[in-house]
């Protein structure tokens, strides 16, 4: 039975409904399957090893979403080569690598959960409503476990970049 927490977030003021559990730091990371393209995957497994900062976005061609994967991108340079940071997000792999490609992002890997939904129903993000993840942070550390976890309340706003590069550094 899938778990629905209604009224967890709101966008523009208005209740959403999240799908999936609530995960806490401490709780081990769950499993993915995203797509990298059309024809290639990427699972947690294939970035063992490494510090995860998973950001999770709506839609890259949203004024928020934009703005958090731009900063995070600029914050990549800093942690060094055993930290990854992925953003991820239901648009179609197509529009992920446009985006970038206009964006500059060459530091952030971006992951679609588009085919399934199953990352956005595994981390508790999946709007019901609109069939989006909602936005969230992810710290994970090298043996895949939660860290660090931010539930917006708020769909149109910020994270707390400051505390998830905080978190980052922490396990370095």
């Amino acid at each position: 039975m899938t778990q629905e927490r209604t009224g967890a977030a709101t966008f523009k003021g208005n209740p959403i409904t999240l799908i999936g559990p609530k995960l806490s730091a401490g709780d081990p990371a769950p499993d993915f399957i995203l797509s990298k393209n059309l024809l290639e995957e990427a699972t947690l497994k294939d970035f063992s090893g490494k510090v995860k900062l998973i950001s999770v976005v709506p839609s890259l061609d949203t004024g928020v979403c934009d703005a958090q994967t731009r900063r995070f991108n600029s914050e990549a340079a800093e942690l060094g080569d055993e930290v990854v940071i992925l953003t991820v997000s239901a648009d179609l792999p197509f529009a992920q690598a446009r985006w970038c490609g206009a964006a500059g992002i060459d530091r952030v890997i971006t992951l679609s959960d588009y085919k399934t939904n199953a990352f956005g129903e595994a981390y508790g993000v999946l709007i019901k409503e609109f069939k989006l993840d909602m936005r969230s942070i992810f710290v994970i550390d090298k043996d895949d476990k939660i860290t660090y976890v931010e539930y917006l309340g708020e769909m149109a706003e910020h994270p707390n970049y400051e505390a998830a590069i905080s978190a980052v550094k922490s396990l370095l």
